[in-house]
């Protein structure tokens, strides 16, 4: 069979133990390898197992210092009458950081755990620890796993941004070498740019609660996060809606699968299976909108907005336009400055847009001839920020001979229903986010602006800044999301009466 094989091929293949491939380049995407688009059967665009937690002793530095942060309860710069303490225990920090001072280091097999990040772990300290400097640690001995990895740029990340976060809004941005040139390193052999993205926030940021059956899939009340910048419910369960849509948009993913399988039969009794298959994709995706708007349960707007989404933000969102510079490039011309810098978005994730590329809607076409306006160039901008399998795996997609969209036109009014009922569900989950968008963003942004413009009638302007509506991915948040949601409208196959399935 010549082409790309269909999405069965490589959903339902085991899992080796990921290790690094070739070049994004020469992945070769037409075998039957699973770990070439990190897709499990039960845990989707989600690894099967939970994230490592902790990296091993060599780079407990790394752990320490994130510990440290976390521990002490650092607070972001832009916080409204942050306190002279506030401010003296977060420059104690960066300068820990910065300077290579004191901190506590334990030797080999033997960790320092925080019990706010490890609670079922007792708090110790193991007599043998010594003063040491903070060392500029070698990414080598991380670079034959995957898994290790990933937890390096989460680690490096959460600690890029508490770093940049909580310094003063006057101040220059400037990363220091023990942090820049290892995440730098580790963000190129993961292809991922040095930034906090979705897989650090979600992705790769989940534990289960107690142990579950291995062949099913995590229930979505069993997942809790492993690191937080705020510590807080709030925060956690804004991370784990996302992760909740990832393990049930596993059905969706499974529906793809049998649909391709059916259209490479073409039949009479595939057509009638494909148009059961797009039925059930409906439901899914209603199920995917409801999970979203579930966030309103556990995290408050008002606390969101200005408690915990500064941290996400990257180099185009920051509130002084500053320039991040990475310090000790010049002494590894191997690394480019970074240009990709935006935060994690939701935009970020592969199953969304796999399922805009396996339905045909305008809006995601990722290779073909679109309309190089605004739109296209940030969707497929937040490719950029996705794990290199997804973006393979989104590829792959992309370049099926079959698409179900041709199929479906000119065909049984049946289904063409089906189809046009899954365009809606994703049309209805759309404009879902924009409501989310709007509670979680768009209203506080609102509420502080008028803030300041009282601030500003009272002489107070210098002391806030008004807000830029963007996206904690870069993008033009409102118009972004309107023009996404009306070209997905646009996607419906003509009207259609109900007829008996063929």
């Amino acid at each position: 069979m010549s082409g790309p094989l269909p999405l069965g091929h490589f959903l339902n293949q085991p899992r080796p133990d990921l290790v690094i491939g070739a070049a994004e380049g020469f992945v070769d995407t037409t075998t039957l390898a699973a770990h070439d688009f990190d897709v499990d059967t039960r845990t989707g665009f989600m690894p099967p197992d939970p994230p490592i937690g902790r990296l091993p002793v060599e780079w407990e530095p790394w752990e320490t210092i994130l510990d440290q942060a976390m521990s002490m309860k650092l607070q972001l710069a832009v916080k409204p009458g942050l306190s002279r303490d506030e401010i003296a225990q977060s420059a104690s920090w960066r300068e820990t950081v910065r300077n290579s001072v004191s901190y506590f280091f334990c030797r080999v097999h033997n960790y320092l755990f925080y019990s706010s990040r490890l609670p079922h772990v007792t708090t110790h300290l193991v007599s043998s620890t010594y003063f040491a400097q903070l060392p500029m640690l070698s990414t080598k001995g991380l670079t034959a796993s995957e898994l290790l990895l990933r937890r390096a740029h989460h680690v490096l990340t959460f600690i890029l941004h508490i770093y940049i976060h909580t310094l003063p809004l006057d101040a220059e941005i400037r990363i220091p070498p023990n942090i820049s040139i290892p995440l730098l390193e580790v963000a190129l052999h993961l292809q991922l740019p040095p930034v906090a993205t979705y897989s650090d926030t979600v992705l790769y940021n989940w534990v289960l609660k107690s142990p579950t059956d291995e062949t099913t899939p995590p229930a979505l009340d069993n997942l809790r996060s492993q690191d937080l910048f705020t510590g807080t419910n709030d925060e956690q369960e804004f991370y784990l809606a996302s992760s909740r849509i990832e393990i049930r948009g596993v059905e969706a993913l499974e529906l793809m699968r049998a649909t391709m399988d059916e259209m490479f039969v073409g039949d009479d009794i595939a057509i009638r299976r494909i148009t059961g298959y797009l039925r059930q994709l409906a439901s899914v995706i209603d199920e995917l909108t409801s999970i979203l708007l579930n966030v309103r349960k556990g995290c408050d707007p008002e606390f969101f907005y200005h408690s915990i989404r500064p941290w996400f933000r990257g180099e185009d969102s920051d509130p002084m336009n500053r320039k991040w510079i990475f310090e000790g490039l010049d002494e590894h011309p191997e690394l480019e400055p970074p240009t990709d810098l935006s935060g994690p978005s939701a935009g970020q994730s592969a199953l969304i847009h796999a399922l805009d590329i396996f339905l045909g809607l305008d809006n995601c076409d990722v290779g073909g001839d679109a309309v190089q306006d605004d739109r296209w160039t940030l969707l497929r901008r937040m490719q950029i920020y996705m794990p290199r399998h997804h973006r393979n795996f989104l590829r792959h997609l992309t370049a099926n001979p079959r698409p179900v969209r041709n199929l479906v036109i000119g065909r049984a009014p049946r289904l063409v229903d089906a189809y046009n009922d899954a365009v809606h569900a994703v049309k209805q989950f759309r404009d879902a986010h924009i409501r989310i968008v709007a509670l979680y963003i768009i209203g506080p942004a609102s509420r502080q602006r008028t803030a300041v413009h009282g601030a500003e009638k009272t002489g107070l302007e210098g002391q806030t800044r008004r807000p830029s509506l963007k996206g904690t991915g870069g993008t033009r948040l409102v118009q972004f999301l309107r023009d996404v949601r009306d070209k997905t409208a646009e996607a419906v196959v003509g009207e259609s009466k109900s007829a008996p399935l063929l």
